[in-house]
């Protein structure tokens, strides 16, 4: 389970996001066709998260369909039947296209940063893919008291 990857499909694009905020691997795609959704699941191992029950059906046990019906209580829901609270890397991946988050030297990025950033922080992350900058600011608290509640059951 520690491995565990997903793939939430068109319903649950904030699933995705919040999945990725807790550090798991979770692939999401607006426009996709539920054969080649089966594909990708079957070809990486991956759990369907979805809302179709016909998809859920045509993948079995690979499958898990969601019935809450607001994002938060979706991504609750997920969470408790997985226990993913074992498992959560917080803030590991990019929640915008899911690569592994890198450590990067604050000398390469000085020029990207807004200049409260640059004078207040030391730690930075970013993304390979679209080189996305993260840091431990003044949302980390926050962020950090969403999870928590995300995974309080």
């Amino acid at each position: 389970m520690a491995d565990i990857k997903f793939l939430a499909d068109v319903h649950l694009g904030r699933v995705a996001k919040y999945l990725r905020l807790l550090g798991f691997d979770t692939l999401y795609f607006t426009n996709i066709e539920d054969n080649k959704i089966i594909e990708i699941a079957k070809n990486e191992n991956r759990i369907v998260l979805t809302k179709d029950k016909i998809l859920c059906e045509r993948l079995k046990k690979s499958c898990y369909l969601v019935k809450s019906k607001k994002p938060i209580e979706q991504i609750k829901e997920i969470a408790k039947h997985f226990d993913l609270k074992k498992y959560a890397k917080p803030f590991t991946r990019c929640i915008k296209d899911n690569a592994l988050l890198e450590d990067i030297e604050k000398s390469k990025i000085e020029d990207k940063l807004p200049p409260k950033v640059k004078k207040f922080y030391n730690s930075f992350k970013i993304c390979p893919k679209c080189h996305q900058i993260y840091w431990l600011g003044s949302h980390y608290e926050k962020m950090e008291k969403f999870i928590k509640e995300l995974l309080d059951y």
